[in-house]
């Protein structure tokens, strides 16, 4: 066999580093009982290799695009089209020809018509889509025209695109190779493409096929619409079809041509009724045989279907795990948390055991994320208003994609059945939680909260003390045990009634206020300065940060370059720096157990790395003068009581209304004192996992020592269980790492919906129809008034470059966002509701702020100046 060139015969998937993709597909495909797939040959990645890399000016050539930039575009194109050229000018070898020959007498000759494709090593791959990005020639005669074409593939291979493409992802430029399938042409009267899975709503169950006269490469290229007919379990369930008026054909003498499309045609059915049937029975074949759903090139050929291409579909967010063949409907967590980013294994193993603890499931994983299956609440008269309700407060739009389901007759009578998890609080249940919300309403003691955060840090304090020395098995064991005070925190009665009581007491106050004074989301102004929000504190407390360094020049020098591995031993000769890094110490002893997506225990921490803070405490000092702080502190305290003072001085004016005065005081007091503790209890968790991280690191640096790991950070691949079991026998299947690592990779580049069902079906939420201006992005309203300034577009904290009047833009926030927060005049975020984090920090500090504002990172663009208003919960680009 000729490690040159392969037969369709003699390739399967295991061939796919000879024949990229596309070519390992084909091989496949070519094995398939039933399927018809046109002859056809790969000239192997070893071709390429021996003629193109192995020429010297090629190769130093392919080396000089290292040193590019993915926004570079004239150096980009110059240096592609460079190597295009060298790679054009090559002598193919006379045992490369003569292989191609050979295999072209076996498909009929010298004069067989025939397509010329290239097939990347990184292309038609379940975790990448390259696809597109090299040239495909048709109708190719003679076989000095088709080692041409072959050359041309390979110079393809660096178009300005694929050089780009690559730069952007990662990839090395000689870590892709490139195949060239060729592939005997047939001239189809009928042509298309067809998913096994709609493109359009995920939908696994559904398969949508597009049809066109002639050469698919018609409509794949733009030239000509399609027909679309979309068919679910033997029943075509929507047809649109295309005025199509021209259509591409192959020549005799080779190439192709455009020609009209009689006018009898252009409006028909490309299509029968049961050719579209006889489609979806093989589309499912084919994807039966990959395991996966498929996009599927085909032509109708002399009465039959020929399959020219299958690959795999890399954009589909994957199917939550259902167990039975009921229907399911899931919500995502991550939204919920603002979270939506792909967790790690081990984070997921810490996740799962925490909920493990409180008697919840954390959900099905999919996507390395974790998704609620709701179709017990849905299917439960009480259970389905209080979800809704619940949801509102979070995310309106997965509830109003719930409210889109439930319009589904058909789907939702078929929905899975049983117990929901609502109001579930342990063991004692509702009823103490009810008794301790009364009191605690009743008696509005300050001391309360103050109390509640002492406890749990007395626990923390105790966990410190017990981990101290632990290693190994013990240690394990005693992080697992430390679960079950979390959940008898999580679960203590008076926490919960404390909590809630701040979120009612807001919620009342908004209601009420809007009622007898017309006076919109009143509780925001009431909210500021509130006594123990520690997110809030957490942005101010940077401040002073910022002070202790802002009259430092060495340490402000320093600090634009420091690294993380030396960061306090590069303070301490500096003039200034043994203050510097005292005060960013005790930051981080009070904050340090943060960072963004800290959910997930596999997260950098700020006290791993004290440069992520870096950018914000520049900032601050940039911003802001000496004392902000203070200032700011002050001023929401004051705005908060001349809120309040106002409000019940009109309430007061009002004939009969001294008992709603003297009510709306005592929930106005409340506020003050309870609705800070909202964001207590996840910064109390995080508490724990920096601790839970600092130990078991300890113990990844050992197995990393003893060459088990290759590093220690290769241990956030495993879950909890198989850490340990590592540890305990110094034994682990390295391929598991790698394979996980990969999966994770691909799983973050996937957007997660906020609501999937067991079909795969992407359920979108809408607002409700309102008066918004002309072109506006609509969202929710979580902190009122209104605001103009530049948008800073930002999806990550290391990109906070901020001046003061910028309006946030971004995907969510979590707690570890709040310093940023007092650099800007507003938020606008994607993800979010009344009651997330994002929302309480920005009414704890008087930011207009909108969310839910689908798209906004994508429709906004960095610097553009914008209007966002948070009262009516729209922005506006200007």
């Amino acid at each position: 066999m000729s490690a040159y060139v392969l037969g369709f015969q003699d390739i399967d998937k295991t061939h796919l580093p000879l024949v990229g993709g596309k070519g390992a597909n084909l091989g496949e495909l070519s094995a398939i009982r039933g399927v018809r797939v046109p002859p056809g040959f790969c000239v192997t990645t070893g071709a390429y290799e021996q003629v193109v890399e192995r020429d010297p000016a090629v190769a130093a050539l392919i080396d000089g695009l290292s040193g590019l930039r993915a926004d570079d575009r004239a150096g980009i194109a110059g240096a592609a089209a460079r190597l295009r050229a060298a790679i054009e000018g090559l002598t193919v070898p006379e045992e490369i020809r003569h292989d191609i020959v050979r295999h072209l007498d076996g498909m009929g000759g010298d004069e067989a018509p025939c397509a010329v494709r290239s097939s990347a090593t990184a292309e038609d791959l379940p975790s990448s889509s390259f696809a597109g990005q090299q040239d495909t020639y048709l109708n190719v005669r003679g076989a000095e025209a088709i080692v041409d074409a072959v050359r041309r593939c390979w110079a393809s291979l660096f178009t300005d695109r694929a050089v780009a493409y690559r730069i952007q992802n990662g990839f090395g430029h000689r870590l892709v190779r490139l195949s060239v399938v060729v592939q005997r042409m047939v001239f189809p009267e009928a042509a298309g493409i067809m998913f096994t899975a709609d493109p359009v709503s995920a939908n696994r169950r559904v398969v949508s096929i597009d049809a066109g006269y002639g050469l698919g490469e018609a409509f794949v290229s733009g030239l000509v619409n399609a027909d679309n007919y979309r068919v679910r379990a033997g029943r075509i369930i929507d047809r649109k079809i295309a005025t199509q008026t021209m259509e591409l054909r192959g020549l005799p003498s080779g190439g192709t041509e455009e020609l009209p499309v009689e006018p009898a045609r252009q409006s028909a059915q490309k299509l029968g009724d049961e050719q579209i049937l006889l489609l979806e029975r093989l589309g499912r074949e084919i994807e039966a045989h990959f395991g996966r759903p498929q996009d599927i090139e085909w032509a109708l050929y002399d009465g039959a279907f020929h399959v020219l291409q299958s690959r795999p579909v890399t954009t589909l967010y994957p199917v939550p795990p259902a167990g039975d063949d009921k229907n399911h409907v899931y919500v995502s967590y991550g939204h919920r948390q603002m979270m939506t980013d792909a967790f790690a294994p081990l984070g997921l193993s810490f996740f799962a055991l925490l909920h493990d603890k409180l008697g919840r499931t954390a959900g099905v994983v999919t996507g390395n994320r974790f998704y609620k299956d709701v179709s017990a609440e849905l299917t439960s008269a009480w259970a389905r208003p209080a979800t809704l309700k619940s949801l509102d407060q979070v995310d309106v739009l997965m509830a109003n994609a719930l409210r889109a389901v439930l319009t589904r007759k058909d789907f939702v009578a078929g929905l899975a059945r049983g117990k929901t998890s609502m109001l579930d609080f342990g063991e004692g249940g509702v009823l103490p939680i009810a008794k301790q919300y009364l009191k605690l309403a009743r008696e509005d003691d300050p001391r309360v909260v103050p109390d509640l955060i002492a406890h749990t840090e007395a626990t923390v304090a105790r966990l410190r003390r017990e981990i101290a020395g632990k290693s190994g098995d013990e240690l394990f064991a005693c992080i697992v045990d430390d679960h079950d005070v979390l959940a008898e925190l999580t679960f203590d009665p008076r926490s919960v009634a404390a909590a809630f009581l701040g979120i009612q007491s807001v919620n009342w106050v908004n209601k009420h206020m809007e009622s007898w004074l017309g006076v919109k989301n009143a509780a925001d102004a009431v909210a500021q300065s509130a006594d123990h929000n520690v997110v809030a504190a957490m942005g101010l407390d940077l401040l002073d940060v910022a002070d202790a360094v802002r009259d430092r020049p060495e340490v402000l020098r320093y600090l634009e370059t420091a690294r993380r591995d030396t960061f306090y031993d590069g303070l301490a000769g500096l003039e200034g720096g043994a203050e510097a890094a005292g005060a960013i110490r005790r930051y981080l002893d009070t904050y340090g157990m943060h960072c963004a997506g800290d959910i997930d225990l596999t997260r950098t921490r700020w006290s791993e790395d004290p440069t992520l803070l870096v950018p914000l405490i520049l900032s601050n000092i940039r911003n802001f003068q000496p004392g902000e702080r203070l200032r700011k502190a002050e001023q929401g305290r004051a705005d908060a009581e001349r809120t309040m003072a106002d409000l019940l001085a009109r309430l007061r004016a009002l004939p009969g209304c001294a008992g709603k005065a003297k009510k709306a005081a005592k929930k106005m007091s409340l506020i003050r004192h309870f609705i800070g503790y909202r964001e207590y209890s996840k910064h109390a968790l995080l508490l724990r996992y920096e601790v839970y991280k600092r130990a078991l690191m300890e113990e990844a640096a050992k197995l990393a020592a003893r060459g088990v790991v290759q590093a220690p950070e290769d241990v956030y691949f495993l879950s909890i269980e198989e850490f340990r079991k590592a540890v305990n026998t110094g034994e682990l299947d390295y391929s598991l790492i790698t394979r996980r690592r990969e999966e994770h990779e691909t799983f973050q580049k996937l957007t997660p919906p906020r609501v999937i069902t067991s079909e795969g079906e992407v359920i979108s939420g809408a607002y409700e129809p309102g008066s918004l201006p002309k072109g506006a992005l609509a969202g929710i309203p979580v902190s009122s008034g209104v605001v103009e300034g530049r948008a800073r577009v930002i999806r990550s904290m290391a990109e906070a470059d901020l001046e003061d009047g910028d309006i946030l833009v971004t995907v969510f926030t979590d707690p570890s966002w709040s310093p940023l927060f007092v650099s800007v005049k507003g938020v606008v975020m994607e993800v979010g509701g009344v009651m997330t984090h994002g929302a309480v920090v920005a009414r704890e500090y008087g930011l207009p702020a909108v969310v839910g504002v689908e798209g906004a990172t994508r429709r906004i663009e960095d610097g553009q100046r914008i209007r966002v208003n948070g009262g009516e919960g729209y922005v506006e680009i200007l």
